[in-house]
């Protein structure tokens, strides 16, 4: 009997699962290397979350240590030395943690998944973090029980050009392989990697991160774009960078990073061929309801 209503249980907790993931907004999976690489996708994601009621969770592979250097003004903040070495690397993942979840509520993150990988250095090489720092059976392993039982539309990533932190292009591989070895039979979500340039700017060229097949983009240019200048509000003076300076507030220990309040204009995303052809309608339709102002056009009496 016991055993029964055990089976019960997983059986009708699976159906709520299916039922969930088919009704509502999209559902959305994040894949991050670090606890603020979320910013380029912010302006999307809080529109999925309050405009489209989907659901968007954020993968963040690893603890974010290595961030010490620039953290001088969040020395007297944190009340620690956190540019000393040693020091930043002890405190900085629970402060990056606590950093990362103030911002996921400010975006409307539903669930962060910390994985604590080690955050070594700087670098633009992939293999270093692939072959030798991070426990990659451990993470290809949670990905892929995330992404089975999140039941997500969409998986976004850093576009993995040649210029960025090897850490990024790490993150873009690791998710790109794990989604294509998903189950045929299972419903694989939509890759696409992600890019915020500022107007006037033309977006990356991106086909291939060299040595690695499986981030191929036969577009060569990004395929679908959200204008963080949508305007709205009283007077149409308000626009989604506020929502992006919000976020961007919140990782404090990351100096650099409050250096980019007010930059990025539009989110580029990119069509990976890992990807079916029958999904660009499916990704086509996301951004085309993004582009529209769901908010009401707001007067006040006498008011001009």
């Amino acid at each position: 009997m016991q055993n029964r209503r055990l089976f019960l249980a997983v059986f009708f907790l699976f159906i709520s699962a299916s039922l969930y993931a088919k009704v509502g907004g999209p559902r959305v999976l994040i894949v991050d290397a670090h606890p603020d690489d979320e910013t380029a996708f912010v302006g999307a994601v809080y529109k999925i979350n309050h405009d489209l009621h989907g659901t968007v969770d954020l993968v963040v592979i690893t603890d974010g240590q290595g961030g010490y250097k620039y953290s001088t003004l969040a020395e007297p903040f944190y009340h620690q030395k956190l540019t000393e070495e040693k020091i930043g690397r002890k405190y900085l993942p629970g402060i990056r943690q606590g950093e990362m979840e103030r911002a996921g509520k400010i975006i409307g993150l539903h669930h962060i998944y910390f994985l604590k990988q080690r955050d070594n250095r700087y670098t633009l090489d992939p293999h270093e973090v692939l072959d030798s720092v991070w426990n990659i059976p451990f993470v290809k392993a949670r990905l892929k029980q995330i992404m089975l039982s999140g039941h997500y539309d969409f998986v976004f990533m850093l576009l993995p050009v040649e210029s960025t932190h090897g850490h990024h292009k790490a993150a873009a591989i690791l998710a790109l392989t794990v989604l294509k070895s998903l189950p045929a039979n299972f419903p694989h979500p939509i890759a696409l990697g992600g890019d915020d340039i500022d107007s006037g700017k033309t977006p990356a060229s991106f086909t291939e991160l060299t040595g690695f097949p499986i981030t191929h983009c036969s577009d060569g240019a990004p395929s679908y774009s959200f204008n963080r200048l949508q305007s709205f509000g009283f007077h149409h003076v308000l626009n989604y960078k506020m929502i992006v300076n919000w976020d961007i507030a919140e990782h404090k220990s990351q100096g650099t990073m409050q250096l980019a309040m007010n930059h990025g204009d539009y989110e580029e995303y990119y069509y990976f061929d890992v990807n079916p052809p029958e999904g660009r309608a499916k990704a086509k339709a996301l951004f085309d309801k993004l582009a529209v102002n769901y908010y009401p056009e707001l007067t006040y009496p006498g008011i001009k």
